[in-house]
C-alpha cells in the first residue's frame, strides 16, 4: 500500500469532541473523493489515513466473477452484487472503504454524491493481497463487524475463505473457514452454500 499525505490524521481527532471529529472526517472524505488516483488504483480511509492501493490483480477476476454471480442469485430483495469500486462510508468509525465486492441496497445509489452509506450493505468481500492483508483482517474486520451482516475474506495467500456474521458493537459473533474447493455456508440474509471451486490458483 502507498499512504498519501492527508490534511488531518483522524486518529488525533478522538479527543477534540464530536463536532471537530465529524469535521475532520468530512475533510478527509472530501480529499479522498477529489484524489486523481492512477488507473487501476483506489483510495480509502483506513486507520485515519488516506491509503491508495492497487485494484484487484488479474488473477482475481475469476473468483470475483464466480462470487458475484452466486451472491447475486441469492441477494436480498432490492440488493445488488457488484465489483465496481464504490466508496462506502462509516462515519462513526471515521472510515471509508472500497470493498472488492459488495452487496448493497440499490436505493443507496440513487443519490448524487460520490460515496454510499455503509448501512446499505448486506455483505462485503475482500480478496487479500500482500499489501492489503493486514487491513482486511484487522481494520476492516473491526469496522464491518459492527454493522455489515456478512463479511467474506478470501485469503488468496492461504487459499481459504472465511465468513463472518452476526455483527455487534464488539464485532462479529460468528465465523467459519473453509479451504478453497469446499462449500461454505453463507448465512442469512443469503442462506445458501457457496461453491468455492475455481477460487484458487491451482
Amino acid at each position: 500500500m502507498t499512504e498519501r499525505p492527508a490534511p488531518t490524521d483522524a486518529s488525533t481527532a478522538e479527543t477534540t469532541g464530536d463536532g471537530e471529529d465529524i469535521a475532520s472526517f468530512a475533510g478527509l472524505l472530501r480529499t479522498v473523493e477529489e484524489l486523481d488516483t492512477p488507473d487501476g488504483y483506489k483510495a480509502e480511509l483506513i486507520r485515519g489515513k488516506i491509503v491508495v492501493s492497487p485494484w484487484s490483480r488479474l488473477r482475481y477476476k475469476r473468483p470475483m466473477k464466480l462470487l458475484r454471480q452466486q451472491l447475486g442469485a441469492h441477494a436480498p430483495e432490492g440488493h445488488d452484487a457488484d465489483t465496481s469500486p464504490f466508496l462506502f462510508v462509516f462515519p462513526h468509525s471515521r472510515r471509508a472503504f472500497g470493498p472488492d465486492l459488495h452487496v448493497a441496497d440499490e436505493r443507496a445509489f440513487d443519490a448524487e454524491g460520490r460515496h454510499a452509506d455503509g448501512e446499505a450493505l448486506s455483505l462485503v468481500a475482500e480478496l487479500t493481497s500482500v499489501s492489503t492483508r493486514d487491513a482486511d483482517w484487522q481494520d476492516k474486520l473491526e469496522v464491518y463487524g459492527r454493522l455489515v451482516p456478512v463479511y467474506l475474506v478470501l485469503d488468496m495467500q492461504a487459499e481459504e475463505i472465511t465468513a463472518f456474521w452476526d455483527p455487534s458493537p464488539q464485532g462479529y459473533r460468528s465465523r467459519t473457514t473453509k479451504p478453497f474447493g469446499k462449500p461454505l455456508r453463507i448465512p442469512e440474509p443469503f442462506g445458501f452454500d457457496l461453491d468455492t471451486a475455481g477460487f484458487g490458483t491451482g
